[in-house]
């Protein structure tokens, strides 16, 4: 089973005539994604694909689909305002794929979650996809597979080769939650492996981590103090100097605690395969399986 997103939510995306947004809208429409409605100021009574209804807000889309996932291409200066009114149209879940969105703007719109039920994914992040069944988001749906190993990353592309790695061993993915990394996103590493350590279907976890913060830590030390499941780990960006951003807001060394080296010596610590090298991401996860049998 899915721990985010399933067969049946009804997808809205905010943004949905914009490039971006209408070429992946096509694209999760393709996979078999329930979009259900738009939104862009403006463009209300209109349709996309024919047969896709464009209102002009959320809160009309809510009422005339019942939709209950958001999809946000909005661009950077208008994003927090699409996430704010999805936690008031009291989505389940927002999944924001923008990125370039204001740190202050991000801790306003974090303020705003810890007062709701809603969940979020991202924002700078390629989204979720449940193979199979549904995806939301830029993930390529081809190189996925359904398959028992939960994939959660801060990364983009490494996502990508790791699931693919894991689709060509024949393992494939329960879930694959492309958390995003910037600073002051929604869901961390470790509440994402909560889900999966509930998640029936989900026998083995992945984490794709980065320098930067302390999430990967925190994570760690919960998995240690609930072993439950096998998990295996990479962490990018070994050789990255310290004080240089690389690649997005989230990935800067500002400290020992946000190191490769003391990312991995947290997740030794906890009992969890580390992996290398990118080129054996799925290995890997296969011989933190195969350890994990031995153990039992």
């Amino acid at each position: 089973m899915a721990i985010l997103l399933r067969k049946t939510d009804r997808v809205v995306v905010q943004g949905i005539t914009g490039k971006y947004g209408a070429f992946h809208t096509r694209l999760c429409m393709e996979y078999g994604t329930k979009i259900t409605a738009g939104v862009t100021p403006g463009k209300g009574g209109e349709f996309f694909e024919n047969n896709v209804p464009i209102f002009d807000t959320l809160k009309e889309a809510k009422e005339k689909t019942d939709c209950n996932v958001a999809l946000i291409f909005v661009p950077a200066p208008f994003a927090a305002d699409a996430m704010v009114e999805a936690v008031d149209c009291q989505m389940d879940l927002i999944i924001c794929i923008t990125e370039g969105i204001p740190t202050f703007d991000m801790a306003k719109v974090k303020r705003l979650l810890f007062q709701e039920n809603t969940r979020l994914v991202g924002p700078n992040c390629p989204g979720i996809i449940t193979p199979g069944e549904s995806k939301a988001g830029i993930m390529p749906g081809y190189i996925h597979k359904p398959g028992k190993v939960g994939v959660v990353s801060r990364s983009g592309t490494l996502t990508y080769e790791a699931v693919w790695q894991l689709t060509q061993l024949g393992l494939g993915q329960s879930s694959c939650v492309g958390i995003g990394g910037d600073p002051i996103h929604g869901l961390s590493i470790r509440e994402v492996v909560e889900l999966f350590w509930e998640d029936p279907q989900t026998e083995a976890v992945l984490i794709i981590g980065e320098i930067g913060g302390v999430e990967e830590q925190e994570a760690a030390k919960w998995i240690k103090e609930n072993p439950k499941k096998p998990v295996a780990a990479f962490v990018a960006g070994l050789t990255a100097p310290v004080g240089k951003r690389m690649g997005h807001a989230g990935a800067i060394i500002l400290g020992q605690s946000g190191t490769v080296a003391a990312k991995i010596e947290a997740f030794k610590e906890a009992g969890i395969k580390v992996i290398p090298s990118v080129s054996e991401i799925g290995r890997g996860v296969y011989a933190a399986i195969e350890e994990w049998k031995d153990k039992k």
